[in-house]
């Protein structure tokens, strides 16, 4: 998984596995170890690695996920920690209340940010 989300962000910073080790300080195999799991940055190369590709070391890691979300004819990049897709899951076991969210999403998200205050 860590190692799909560094691959899938090297590619989208058009970067060669060369140059991403160049910039964080590790080898060219060492890079190419990461992308296929077989090894595991240390957390000083994890938060090189998230600085140089941009993306937080959450979603490297898995912990949250980015969606993008569409509503009212807008698009929106949202971050999704894995317990709030838990809770997103466990709405699916309620289909109305389910629709009702997934239907009004600018109302659904005004409520949840009302809830967490």
């Amino acid at each position: 998984m860590l190692g799909t989300e560094i691959k899938n962000a090297r590619k989208k910073q058009g970067l060669t596995q060369k140059q991403l080790g160049d910039l964080i300080g590790v080898s060219k195999s060492s890079i190419n170890y990461f992308e296929r799991d077989g090894r595991n940055p240390t957390l000083d190369h994890l938060l090189k690695l998230s600085k140089v590709l941009d993306i937080p070391v959450d979603l490297l890691l898995g912990l949250d996920k980015q969606v993008n979300i569409v509503a009212d004819g807008e698009e929106y990049k949202a971050r999704i920690s894995s317990k709030d897709m838990e809770i997103l899951n466990e709405f699916k076991e309620y289909p109305n209340l389910y629709r009702r969210l997934c239907n009004d999403t600018k109302r659904t998200v005004k409520l949840i940010n009302i809830r967490l205050k």
